[in-house]
């Protein structure tokens, strides 16, 4: 993984001074830090101050290169900043003061670290001379945070604060992206320092590997054109690397099955025939299968996560594997490669392109008829669908569908976590890396409303819809407050069922339909009422008092008007409740625990793949 989208302006690097001359101003460290962000490229900043960031507040009032978006919850801060990585390819940025203010960006921090999202959380704390006292509001967020952040800073001079920054934004977007720590001392923030630009850094060891060995990538070259059953297994980070155009010239040269993760999607056409869907817990069983008896897995800016390999003793048992990331502790960690490649994906894959035309020329070229025949019988045996309920509800995959069916080319869709992600997964089609965001790693509810906040803050001429859930909608909605105040007209899909539906779908498979503590639109004495969604709090209600244009949809026949209006409304954010049936489950799935052999296709229907493998 590396560290732009497609299509994104790539972050300013930091440069060392070397002997050149610049010019010196006499600022405050506060000053200094405001300088700094604007010097490395940031625009955006999401945040809320307190007593300890404070100083740095001052001069960001007068900046006229950095914007600041007050949010409501700093939780709401480190979402949207990821979502505004995810969508531009550029470095996000949230800001925070010490102690609680800090701890509340653990989560997106986390987050961003699963995920691999370029951030730089900056953070104040207090006086140097007080930490490690217990001062009013002092966490040890370096400490708190080491375990998930890519790098972190304490600063407590003021003359340290451009080379961190510009070290911060260095580290956050090269090599794998991940989040960084800049916590800074009050007193640093209002002392008096110096600034010049750009600053002399220093990160001795850091050299990310980006151009892949040749010998390695023969040998993978070679294993493609000699497989029967191979798959090219792409991850997230092929996006992050701004590869999708060399993937499909990869793709189509070599005539092999693609399928993109979850944090993958649209990093390869879905309407391209060679795709074969997402693979995974809750995967197309063409996917799922597809790996499962290949001979040949080239996995691309993937990491063999628990969610694609099932049980990891059973997964792919006749496959050879080539992996190639640019992170090396990715290769091997789970599944042993038989061609490791380190190197940034873009490289990587480019590379492959001219191993391949070569091997091509040698007249060996792969014959994978056989593995097309079998590949297009399942995709036409157990196809993605779902059921119409009986009783005249909206089925949340008709919504779905036809938002993604409805909206504008390009749009960029935030999900939160839940059913109704792996739905928006399933049953919208992503032609263009960078329009699907998600929290695949940490699976964090309450993503969906920031990140969208995050996207169309940074992408304000794209159509952004949040497609979240009743559960996951009230984690985080104050931030509808954020985006009509600060004119960022997300538009939001509530997939109102009622319950906290993921949850209740276990339960209903393992537990024996014991719902306990799941039902959100009752309390104790009506759990067993008709489901008519969450209605405490109404959504709309609640929107409208937030400054959004608020909806309520609960007939199939209303549903496309709805939508069409959502789209048509662009100068305040807008909610739409869609209330839909409680009992709806995502197909395929793979239970927790066991191998993808054992997919089903839908409750009770396991498939029936024939005997035609070779192991």
């Amino acid at each position: 993984m590396t560290e732009q989208a497609t299509g994104a302006h790539p972050t300013p690097r930091p440069r060392s001074s070397g002997p050149q001359s610049a010019p010196v101003e006499h600022v405050t460290g506060a000053q200094s830090l405001i300088r700094s962000l604007e010097e490395v490229g940031a625009d955006t900043v999401f945040g809320i101050p307190g007593g300890a960031i404070l100083p740095a507040y001052d001069p960001m009032m007068d900046s006229t290169r950095v914007r600041h978006v007050l949010v409501r919850h700093e939780q709401g801060a480190g979402h949207a900043a990821t979502g505004y990585a995810q969508a531009t390819g550029r470095v996000g940025v949230c800001m925070a003061t010490s102690g609680p203010g800090a701890t509340n960006l653990v989560t997106p921090i986390a987050d961003a670290h699963m995920d691999s999202v370029p951030l730089v959380a900056i953070t104040g704390q207090v006086a140097a001379k007080s930490i490690g006292t217990d001062a009013f509001q002092e966490a040890d967020i370096c400490g708190i945070t080491m375990p998930i952040t890519k790098h972190n800073f304490l600063v407590t001079k003021a003359e340290d604060i451009p080379h961190t920054i510009a070290e911060a934004f260095h580290i956050a977007s090269t090599g794998r992206p991940g989040p960084v720590l800049v916590d800074i001392a009050k007193d640093a923030l209002q002392a008096s320092t110096t600034f010049s630009w750009p600053p002399q850094t220093d990160l001795p060891g850091y050299r990310p590997v980006t151009k892949p060995h040749a010998k390695q990538i023969r040998e993978a070259a070679k294993l493609i054109t000699a497989a029967k059953r191979p798959v090219l297994y792409v991850g997230g980070g092929v996006v992050k690397a701004g590869a999708t155009a060399e993937l499909k010239i990869l793709a189509e040269l070599t005539g092999a099955p693609v399928t993109t993760t979850l944090m993958a999607l649209g990093a390869f056409p879905d309407s391209h025939p060679q795709h074969v869907g997402m693979p995974g817990m809750h995967g197309a069983v063409t996917a799922v299968t597809a790996l499962q008896k290949a001979d040949l897995i080239v996995a691309l800016g993937a990491r063999f996560d628990d969610r694609v390999t099932g049980k990891l003793d059973s997964f792919a048992p006749y496959a050879k594997i080539v992996h190639a990331d640019v992170d090396p502790a990715e290769i091997g960690k789970n599944r042993a490669a038989d061609v490791p490649i380190v190197g940034d994906a873009r490289e990587v894959i480019a590379d492959l392109v001219l191993a391949v035309q070569a091997e091509h020329t040698e007249g060996r070229t792969g014959d994978y008829t056989a593995w097309w025949k079998d590949l297009d019988r399942w995709r036409d045996t157990y196809p993605l669908g779902y059921d119409q309920p009986e009783n005249g509800m909206l089925a949340p995959q008709h919504v779905i569908e036809r938002i993604g069916q409805l909206a504008p080319d390009n749009t960029v869709f935030a999900a939160g976590v839940g059913q109704h992600q792996m739905w928006s997964a399933h049953f919208i089609d992503y032609e263009q890396p960078a329009t699907w965001l998600n929290s695949g790693g940490a699976g964090t509810m309450g993503y969906a409303v920031p990140a969208a906040m995050g996207a169309k803050a940074g992408r304000p001429d794209a159509t952004v819809w949040a497609i979240d859930g009743d559960g996951c909608f009230q984690m985080t909605n104050q931030e509808l407050t954020t985006c009509a105040l600060n004119n960022i007209p997300i538009k939001v899909a509530i997939i109102n069922n009622g319950a906290l539906g993921m949850v209740r779908q276990w339960q209903t498979l393992f537990y024996n339909q014991r719902y306990s503590n799941t039902v959100l639109h009752a309390g104790p004495e009506g759990v067993d009422q008709p489901n008519t969604g969450t209605r405490v709090p109404d959504f709309v209600k609640l929107s409208e008092a937030m400054g959004c244009v608020a909806m309520r949809c609960e007939s199939p026949d209303e549903l496309d008007a709805v939508i069409a209006k959502a789209n048509a409304i662009n100068d305040r954010p807008v909610v739409v409740d869609f209330i839909v049936h409680e009992d709806a489950m995502v197909w395929p799935m793979v239970a927790a625990g066991t191998s993808n052999d054992e997919v089903m296709a839908a409750r009770g229907v396991r498939p029936d793949f024939g005997d035609n493998e070779d192991d």
